[in-house]
């Protein structure tokens, strides 16, 4: 198992995320998506792993993000960003950025390898859904030769259920985040959709993040 970097959800789901898995999260913009990958990230290069951040963004404005969730110590990645990083991403060339992404990994010799990435929900607006699955399921495919977790965030309202169904079985695990109106507030919700190896959830934890931490309690409506 693989620390997700939130002790809280390391209980959820056992110990973290399943070594040698791909790991999607859903949500709608400003839930906390993004803060996960962040945590993993720190998590991994705070144990030595190799991370590499694969972001439509530039690296001052993923720098910008981290800073509000005041992550401490943040320690720098490797980039495949669209700007300012060690390699320049291009989401209209699929076969590139596949090329890429197993470049950079291979550069992590005998490390544990962390990919974390929000590019998929862009993917999937420039690209027929099919061409997406084939490029993820090929990617998927090279990078469990390797000692590693690949974590992307996707998001909910901009595809089709179809196409998140889909998305979901090809992904080893699914977290579903939502946001629910209870007596005139906002409870952000968490929900585990699939996990390899973690029995069915049917259920939805309320949750929290703040100062380096993430609170989750069983939810009953």
């Amino acid at each position: 198992m693989v620390s997700t970097g939130l002790e809280e959800l390391d209980r959820l789901l056992g110990n973290g995320y399943p070594d040698r898995s791909s790991i999607l999260v859903v949500g709608p913009p400003g839930i906390g998506k993004e803060a996960l990958g962040y945590r993993f990230a720190q998590s991994g290069l705070l144990q030595g792993d190799f991370c590499l951040y694969a972001t439509r963004l530039s690296v001052p404005e993923v720098l910008q993000d981290v800073r509000a969730y005041n992550i401490q110590p943040w320690l720098e990645p490797t980039w495949l960003a669209g700007q300012g990083g060690q390699e320049k991403l291009d989401l209209n060339d699929l076969t590139g950025l596949s090329f890429n992404i197993k470049e950079l990994v291979g550069k992590a010799d005998d490390k544990r390898v962390r990919v974390i990435t929000d590019i998929l929900s862009s993917l999937l607006m420039l690209n027929p859904p099919e061409t997406v699955y084939r490029f993820l399921s090929q990617l998927f495919a090279e990078l469990k030769n390797f000692d590693s977790v690949f974590f992307a965030t996707v998001e909910e309202g901009m595809h089709k259920p179809e196409v998140l169904a889909a998305m979901g079985q090809i992904f080893d695990g699914v977290l579903e985040l939502k946001l629910f109106e209870e007596s005139f507030r906002i409870v952000p919700l968490l929900r585990i959709r699939k996990m390899r190896g973690v029995p069915p959830e049917l259920g939805y934890y309320r949750f929290t993040m703040s100062h380096g931490r993430m609170e989750v309690t069983p939810y009953a409506k």
